[in-house]
């Protein structure tokens, strides 16, 4: 069994924790919290044994051989490297950090303890994306990738009442790009690796960060654009174009629908069943790189990490995000 602790308490650990159930070998064993109370309470409703309020005593207690990071962006790095160095290995939410360099950090020190950190982007370790994988020769040359994920926050309705929440918060690395672009960036880089040039606009909100975005990306041979936002909602599916045909892609953030249009008029439909929910495909590939002891995911690799996190800083480089730990 591998044993986890958890870092943080919000929605996204709730969902990992009911897909976690499904998991074999996932051991929930302890939590942290920044409150005594927060601790206990989650503890209760999971039955975890260990409840810790200090990093510190958790990342050096034997209770644990893992842990799960789903703290805002802005901890990332830190959260992790004090684990990584306590040899306890690391799934961390995504994005991974808040820049390129935060990443190059994590990935040094995992190295250097013979740990394993990974990303927790789930689209790229889903049944439907090891399809597209499969069958992107037959649209054949691919020349254009189109990739949307638009979602309207609900806590953009308090942002416009006049109360900030984290989701838009600079302070703790969030905005569109952080919470939704990288769901379109990072299958892109998996699926082509790094672009040549890169171009990108966004709407930038008064707290900071950016309501919602567009960047175009050049490679050798082929384009891609990606869209996303917070402040709007789209209906779009993604769409990966070749000079065959088009595979048509109904949730680049979570594929359950894919098929190819030719253009000759045929249809092929490529969806396979997903019978678990989707964030257990990334728990699963963790505690199995585990199982095998490999250090590193072959599908969120270390590479397409920080490649996804080097295009990131490039984009708020053109509009002007900036967070603070991009001075430190």
């Amino acid at each position: 069994m591998i044993r986890f602790g958890v870092i943080g308490t919000n929605w996204i650990t709730d969902r990992l924790l009911e897909s976690a159930q499904y998991v074999d070998d996932f051991q929930l064993s302890a939590v942290y919290s920044r409150t005594i109370e927060k601790a206990e309470e989650f503890a209760g409703k999971y039955g975890i044994p260990h409840i810790f309020t200090d990093l510190e005593e958790m990342a050096a207690s034997a209770e644990i051989d893992a842990v799960y990071i789903a703290t805002p962006n802005a901890y990332h790095a830190e959260q992790a490297i004090l684990f990584l160095k306590n040899n306890k290995h690391v799934l961390c939410e995504k994005p991974l950090a808040a820049n390129a360099a935060e990443v190059t950090r994590m990935i040094q020190t995992a190295k250097n303890h013979n740990v394993l950190l990974m990303e927790a982007m789930k689209s790229t370790l889903l049944p439907n994306f090891k399809v597209i994988q499969e069958n992107l020769h037959k649209v054949g040359p691919i020349r254009k990738y189109v990739a949307s994920y638009c979602q309207y926050s609900s806590r953009y309705d308090k942002y416009k009442e006049g109360i900030v929440l984290n989701a838009f918060k600079p302070e703790l690395a969030n905005g569109s790009l952080m919470d939704l672009g990288v769901y379109c960036l990072y299958p892109l880089i998996t699926l082509f690796g790094g672009p040549h040039k890169i171009k990108a606009t966004a709407f930038m909100l008064e707290s900071g960060v950016d309501g919602e975005g567009s960047v175009a990306l050049e490679y050798e041979d082929r384009d891609a654009v990606i869209m996303y936002s917070k402040i709007t909602n789209s209906h779009l599916p993604s769409e990966i174009q070749g000079e065959k045909g088009s595979m048509i892609i109904d949730k680049i953030h979570t594929a359950e629908k894919v098929e190819i249009r030719y253009n000759d008029g045929r249809r092929e439909e490529l969806t396979v069943d997903q019978p678990y929910p989707a964030m257990y495909y990334e728990i699963n590939e963790f505690v199995e790189l585990l199982k095998q002891g490999k250090m590193e995911s072959d599908t969120n690799s270390y590479e397409n990490s920080y490649l996804t996190m080097h295009v990131m800083d490039k984009v708020r480089e053109q509009i002007g995000l900036v967070y603070p730990n991009d001075k430190k």
